[in-house]
């Protein structure tokens, strides 16, 4: 067995909605049929009893070690914690070769776990041990390490819950919510509107004490010390227990409570120091610890916070109590689970020294032997919800705490005897207030309700009813969609909408273009949608990348698709049909969100059949009105859009909005069929959206298909009386589709300049020469930049192969490079003629086709 190309899927994708792992994994004959191998099963089962049903019942085919492969990924996953469903395995055209798709969570757990999976299945082929314990655990460790801690996953879910999209910025918790100029973002449990300033305010004690006793909040008396000998004289003059603490500390990092002596003061002024090099002391509030979230102006949760503490049996020591405790699985170091372990450092040792305590003391049965005197969770502490017991003075109080110091997410922490009476009147203060407060004790706490400050944060970032969304439009298809999407995203432009726009040719955000080259995939897809100044977005979604990648978004407010064609890269990626090819497309209809629309060709079968996988509603357009399809969805009172009397009709329930073809430069007054499917697509898509009609009608008479607002989609030059006409078509349908538009303009003497991609297949390759060598007099071929894995002068061999049967081509060239047949072409032209030059770099030839102009012109 091996195991290769492994691909994250990181968005719905061919195969399903959820993210998962994709490799190519090809069997000896013996593998292809577990069931052959004596014993193997059975092995499987021994390192892996839990891999579950590898034959479900009633199935009889063979099952493969690749299947074997696809379960043992997934089991190793779902057995580790993570929250795993989905796996599938598929024969390839290929024999014994097989594409094995595993959901992850987290991409690096997943692909750990195929990994994982792989050394499995070869110790099981060999008969060798594996370690399933520590496979599990090496997988729990990573998944703990990488996915999002609870605070960030509290929020995540309640965003999800929402059906608000998101992507993870970072490995950390840095994520973004919603997309475009509707995006919001946060970090941990602060967001985008929490202040740098107000942050800074927090994160310093001394100055939040100053401002809070500014507002009339209760404080406690104290101040900053420089060494240890000012900590004592600090503590003499406050007069009673102190608080020693670092100045700009969290978590309850170096705090020591309730300290009295000076060996106490310089013990705990020591491992203050360890932490921060700004100690302050402070007046100890006797009282319960309370911590107050408050989110925006209302306060979302409460809990009392316990220190971490022992009860003595007369039998073990409180190494041993404490070891006790720590083996509840909810408490692990750091914040994955809703307790800390309880560790001993310089203040555990100096909790337990005043209770005459070490260690290795055994305290007597019942004795409650403190471990440290402050209450975080982070240290080992527990938590008690008091949301419902908070008196409205005391939310008020921590209210004002929070807008005082301007934090959006604010912790505030509160020592009193309880929350059931104003601070004031039993003596209470806040002594502390939190940026980016842990929400762990509110989502999970030890004892009490659960509270969901997820959802409250949520619902301060984004008001009832918003989803963050922007408007999305998703298209594909073999030929058309770069013209579609330019289209489409004038329309939206005249609306008034910041657009941002993915294209073969480059990356565009309000027409300025950010990147360059093919940007029809994912990664591009997804800088969109990262762009603040994005207020839609179209996006032309290739093949290439939903293989590769999956789609960058969770579903569209509309999906065009303008055709499938047969020679749209077949044989790639085990795509080798039309029908698979339809699959891949297919993809964009599939996540057309429930009140989105799918914009399908009524013309082209594949296209149309694709309206059983929207969940959303279905527009069809065609040239014809009568076609089937069209006068069956027109039966339905189902919105279309076709061609009648030399106009672009839009039909719903017999209410018409009528576009004159005249009046749609694209289409050239109808004569480039292409164009005006293009044109249908695009009205479709812009009605979908709900624009105005006479938005959709300015903006399909002043698109303008030149060089620069469309490059390479069918843009004409006028040169020395003769017609110039460069498109960058490059496979047999879109060939077919130029001739039939050209063959409605006159000319004397037609002339084509063409290469060939090198990643078609040979038939398509030598199909394209077949049909201009029927259209075109004379035909110039010419060898590209880049042959695509092809070896030097195979493409313009199979070029001359489908000209051997040429019907009207008398004069065949052959020239190196694209310039100079362009000059070949462009010296034999006159007045009158007809040339079509199929660019390869689009960009540079359509400069150099330009300057040549410039230069007739001229003379």
């Amino acid at each position: 067995m091996d195991v290769s190309r492994i691909r994250a899927l990181r968005g719905p994708n061919l195969w399903s909605r959820h993210t998962a792992i994709e490799a190519i994994v090809s069997c000896s004959a013996a593998e292809c049929s577990i069931g052959g191998i004596p014993g193997l099963e059975a092995r499987l089962r021994t390192r892996f009893p839990e891999i579950g049903l590898l034959q479900p019942a009633g199935h009889e085919d063979a099952i493969s070690l690749a299947h074997a492969l696809e379960l043992a990924a997934l089991g190793l996953q779902a057995h580790a914690g993570c929250p795993v469903t989905f796996s599938r395995t598929a024969q390839t055209i290929e024999s014994g070769v097989y594409q094995v798709v595993v959901e992850y969570s987290e991409e690096e757990v997943g692909r750990l776990a195929l990994e994982l999976a792989e050394a499995l299945c070869r110790a099981a082929l060999d008969d060798r041990p594996f370690d399933l314990a520590d496979a599990l655990a090496r997988l729990r460790e990573l998944d703990e390490d990488i996915r999002l801690g609870p605070s960030t996953g509290a929020i995540v879910q309640a965003a999800l819950a929402r059906g608000i999209p998101l992507r993870r910025l970072t490995s950390g918790s840095l994520v973004q919510f919603g997309w475009g100029s509707r995006q919001r973002r946060i970090q941990a449990a602060e967001t985008d509107r929490t202040s740098a300033i107000a942050e800074s305010i927090a994160q310093d004690k001394q100055l939040t004490k100053k401002l809070l006793d500014a507002a009339g909040v209760p404080v406690p008396r104290g101040r900053p010390v420089s060494d240890a000998g000012d900590a004592w004289v600090a503590a003499t003059e406050i007069g009673g227990p102190v608080v020693i603490k670092p100045r700009d500390g969290n978590q309850g990092k170096g705090v020591a409570v309730n300290i009295e002596t000076h060996d106490q003061v310089l013990a705990a002024y020591a491992a203050a120091s360890e932490i921060s090099s700004d100690i302050m002391v402070e007046q100890y509030i006797p009282g319960f610890d309370f911590r107050l979230l408050v989110v925006g102006k209302n306060v979302a949760a409460a809990a009392r916070r316990d220190p971490p503490q022992a009860i003595g049996d007369g039998i073990h020591s409180v190494r041993e109590l404490v070891e006790q405790m720590n083996s509840d699985p909810r408490r692990s170091e750091g914040h994955a689970t809703s307790l800390t372990r309880i560790r001993f450092d310089d203040i555990a040792h100096a909790t337990l020294a005043k209770q005459s305590y070490t260690e290795d003391s055994v305290p007597l049965e019942g004795a409650l032997v403190l471990l440290r005197n402050n209450a975080n969770l982070s240290t080992g502490g527990s938590a008690t919800d008091v949301t419902d017991d908070v008196h409205p003075e005391v939310a008020a109080r921590a209210v004002a705490a929070a807008q005082m110091i301007g934090l959006d997410i604010c912790g505030i922490d509160i020592v009193c005897d309880d929350v059931h009476q104003p601070l004031e009147e039993q003596g209470g203060a806040i002594i502390e207030a939190n940026a980016a407060p842990g929400l762990r004790m509110h989502l999970q706490p030890s004892f009490g309700k659960a509270r969901a400050v997820g959802e409250a944060i949520i619902s301060t970032m984004f008001a009832e009813g918003d989803d963050g969304r922007i408007p999305l439009v998703a298209v594909a298809g073999t030929n058309g969609k770069t013209t579609t999407v330019r289209l489409i995203a004038h329309l939206l432009g005249l609306s008034g909408l910041r657009v941002g726009m993915t294209n073969s040719d480059g990356v565009y955000i309000e027409r300025r273009r950010i990147d360059s080259g093919d940007c029809s995939g994912p990664k591009s897809a997804r800088n969109v949608l990262l762009h603040p100044d994005v207020d839609a977005a179209v996006l032309e979604t290739a093949r290439g990348g939903i293989l590769r990648e999956g789609l960058a978004f969770d579903r569209c407010n509309v999906a065009v698709v303008t055709n499938i064609g047969s020679g749209d890269h077949l044989g790639l990626s085990y795509i080798s049909t039309v029908e698979d090819l339809a699959v891949v497309k297919r993809v964009i209809v599939e996540n057309v969100a429930p009140d989105g629309t799918a914009v399908l060709n009524a013309a082209d079968p594949m296209a149309a059949r694709m309206a059983d996988s929207c969940q959303g509603a279905v527009t069809f357009f065609a040239a014809d009105r009568q076609h089937p399809v069209m006068t069956t969805h027109r039966a339905r009172k189902q919105r279309v859009v076709y061609v009648d009397e030399g106009a672009i009709v839009a039909d719903e329930a017999g209410a018409e909005q009528r576009f004159p073809l005249a009046e749609i430069p694209l289409t050239r007054n109808g004569l480039v069929g292409f164009q005006v499917e293009n044109a249908m697509a695009a009205l479709a898509a812009a009605w979908a959206l709900g624009l105005a009609w006479e938005t959709i009608r300015a903006g399909l008479a002043s698109f303008v298909n030149d060089a620069q607002t469309a490059p390479g989609r069918f843009n004409l030059f006028a040169y020395r009386g003769a017609t110039l006409i460069a498109d960058y078509g490059h496979n047999p349908d879109a060939i077919l589709a130029l001739v039939r538009a050209i063959e409605n303009m006159p000319s004397k003497r037609r002339v084509v300049v063409i290469s060939g991609a090198g990643d078609r297949r040979d038939i398509d390759i030598r199909q394209q020469t077949e049909i201009l060598g029927d259209a075109f007099d004379t035909v110039i071929l010419y060898q590209d930049q880049c042959q695509r894995g092809r070896s030097d002068g195979e493409v313009l061999a199979l070029l001359r192969q489908g000209l051997e049967k040429a019907g009207r081509a008398t004069a065949v060239q052959e020239i190196r490079g694209e310039f100079p047949a362009i000059d070949a072409a462009l010296e034999g032209l006159e007045p009158g003629d007809l040339c079509l030059i199929l660019i390869d770099q689009v960009d540079e030839a359509l400069a150099y086709i330009a300057k040549k102009v410039s230069e007739a012109s001229a003379l």
